[in-house]
């Protein structure tokens, strides 16, 4: 097997231990790192993403600008959203997948 499932839209590759989307195939880069780092990054306004509840726009979910941002991750080969993450302004991306690879390759029957 080649190609594990990790997430919805994310596979690994794993003779060449890269990202892949699984909708078109596109490289993200290496497994080893941030497959965030080879997306499209786009950032949302929240009041767009986030609409008032009623008419007169006093009820919403809306967080504060100030307090958050939302930041949205896309396949470069098919713009299907990969992630989304609310941040901080100024905070970095989150790297929140780290891979055994080795281990993933024994497992799955890949030469490690």
């Amino acid at each position: 097997m080649s190609k594990v499932r990790i997430t919805e839209y994310l596979d690994i590759d794993l003779p060449t231990e890269t990202w892949r989307c699984n909708r078109c195939g596109h490289d993200l880069g290496t497994a080893h790192g941030n497959y965030k780092e080879g997306c499209v990054v786009a950032e949302q306004p929240l009041e767009k993403v986030h609409p008032p509840l009623v008419a007169e726009g006093n009820y919403s979910f809306t967080p504060d600008s100030t307090y958050c941002r939302l930041v949205e991750f896309y396949c470069p080969g098919c713009a299907t959203m990969l992630e989304n993450e609310y941040l901080p302004p100024g905070h970095p991306i989150t790297h929140e997948i780290e891979l055994d690879i080795a281990a993933l390759k024994r497992r799955h029957g890949a030469a490690a």
